[in-house]
């Protein structure tokens, strides 16, 4: 497949300057390492209330609701509580209880919501299920007044202030992060307690990472795979979501290894990918999998490695392998805002999307 950019393409600006004229988007990163400073201060309590509930319960299960970005948060979460307290982690439909009306047998298990609004009926539908099935329920939301929370035992307000672009970016990350603490304090693990105190200063120094080659490359683009593997499959699947919504890009995301069982088929000469690598055990696989691309004629872009034919986008080094991955798609998040500008697009309202989407 030909390369879908041109050479000397006039760049309208990656990065929007400071003052009036920003958008929604961009204001809403650059508030991410302070909305995560005030998520740690005044959450705290809930976090550490939450965590004793979860050490009681001691479950079996972990099920998770959410659709959207919060899915993907929910994903993360999923990576890291198998890897850090060994607890399998399930995605149940919403709609097995909004539609089908379906309850599930959950009283050894826990059960986490994570939506930004905390409205959406079949998210609410599945909790009020869930407590009434047996298992401890927390709400991460950043309505703490909203229906959501109020179905559930325990809530962790992301206080992430409003956020305004169609594109969830700040209240990802929170949502992130609270999962993150809330993890720590229940496994009483003091390097990840660390990981997560240092986070704030991890995502402001993410969020002025240049990506500028990706930009160039994917000025013109059309379609793009996003590799991870781990909790970074999570950060891959949301960042495809944002190709999506902001930029006009189908891109599509897989785990590295999963992208060899059929999808590496279509990768030919100048095919974009973008391999989300962090300083993890699943790494030296990763490279791997972005060696054989290469070798395919793909246009490679990867952070946490550098391999021969690829281009290697800077991150923030030493970070705990836990939190890594949520420290790069802050980074991303500057990036895919002033690609969506770049590309004629409005960041702040994708075509046909609404800020709350209601479901059943």
């Amino acid at each position: 497949m030909a390369p879908d950019h041109k050479a000397g393409d006039k760049k309208v600006g990656d990065k929007a300057p400071p003052g009036a004229g920003r958008s929604h988007m961009a204001r809403e990163v650059a508030e991410i390492p302070v909305a995560a400073a005030r998520f740690l201060e005044l959450s705290r309590g809930k976090v550490l209330a939450a965590a004793t509930a979860l050490r009681a319960k001691d479950p079996a299960l972990i099920a998770t609701v959410a659709r959207g970005s919060s899915d993907h948060a929910c994903t993360y979460l999923k990576y890291a509580i198998e890897l850090e307290a060994g607890v399998p982690v399930a995605s149940v439909g919403p709609s097995v209880a909004s539609i089908y009306k379906r309850k599930l047998k959950l009283a050894q298990a826990v059960c986490i919501g994570v939506s930004q609004s905390g409205r959406s009926p079949d998210i609410v539908e599945l909790m009020r299920m869930a407590a009434e099935g047996g298992a401890l329920t927390i709400a991460i939301t950043n309505h703490e007044d909203g229906p959501m929370a109020a179905a559930s035992a325990h809530g962790l307000p992301l206080r992430a202030g409003a956020e305004h672009s169609v594109a969830a970016t700040k209240t990802f990350v929170i949502s992130v992060l609270a999962g993150l603490a809330l993890l720590a304090e229940w496994q009483e693990d003091d390097a990840l307690r660390d990981a997560v105190a240092g986070l704030p200063d991890a995502l402001a120094q993410a969020v002025a990472l240049d990506w500028g080659p990706l930009s160039d490359r994917l000025a013109r683009a059309h379609s793009a795979f996003v590799l991870g593997r781990g909790p970074g499959f999570a950060i891959a699947s949301e960042a495809a979501l944002k190709f999506k919504e902001t930029s006009g890009v189908h891109a599509e995301a897989y785990s590295a290894a999963e992208v060899l069982h059929g999808p590496s088929a279509i990768v030919q000469a100048g095919f974009p990918v973008l391999a989300l690598g962090v300083q993890d055990a699943a790494l030296p696989q990763l490279v791997a999998t972005v060696e054989r691309l290469v070798a395919q004629g793909a246009d490679v872009f990867l952070t946490g490695a550098e391999v021969g034919g690829a281009t290697t986008l800077p991150s923030v080094p030493g970070l705990h392998p836990l939190v890594a991955p949520l420290v790069l798609i802050a980074g991303f998040y500057g990036f895919i805002e002033g690609l969506a500008r770049r590309r004629g697009f409005d960041p702040d309202l994708p075509p046909h999307l609404r800020k709350v989407t209601e479901t059943l």
